[in-house]
């Protein structure tokens, strides 16, 4: 089962149809919208500012969302959002349908644009802001190129599907 945890006087909340593997862990003020997924050895945690996720976001296998100290120490994550394995996010701002890669970072008060990539390893360093479909990478992350419409946005789609198959199973 996984790990639901309140602290602070803060507890997870979450939508309709959301599927967390039984090694997920999320602490604190996390809202989730519909459709999410969390997967095995994630963590989510809001315990000293919230992470508000829209609908049918994904954090996949061994991801971490985490926040700073304060409000201004939110992670938020729009709709459609999928979170590579291995990857850190941390007090930053993921816009809709946005991807970001595997064993990528993404640093305090970025912003990651609307169908923008973040390619896998890279280090989004903080206040960095990324454009609406520009694919991103390297160390520092730099911009590389334009995304093809829907190239980030269809992970989300699988994540839905996947989940559902878990939920089912």
């Amino acid at each position: 089962m996984s790990l639901i945890k309140t602290i602070y006087g803060k507890t997870p909340h979450w939508g309709k149809d959301c599927y967390f593997c039984e090694t997920a862990a999320i602490v604190g003020d996390v809202r989730m919208g519909d459709e999410c997924s969390v997967w095995y050895s994630a963590v989510v945690r809001g315990d000293v500012a919230p992470v508000i996720m829209g609908n049918r976001c994904n954090v996949q296998d061994g991801a971490c969302v985490h926040v700073s100290s304060g409000e201004a120490g939110a992670t938020i994550m729009e709709d459609d959002v999928s979170i590579g394995h291995n990857a850190t996010v941390h007090a930053c701002t993921l816009r809709k349908g946005c991807l970001i890669g595997m064993g990528a970072t993404v640093l305090d008060g970025a912003d990651v644009g609307e169908g923008a990539i973040v390619a896998a390893g890279a280090l989004v360093l903080g206040g960095t802001k990324i454009g609406a479909h520009e694919i991103w990478g390297g160390v520092p992350a730099k911009f590389i190129k334009e995304a093809k419409p829907g190239q980030a946005e269809v992970y989300a789609s699988h994540y839905v599907k996947y989940s559902h198959d878990y939920l089912e199973s």
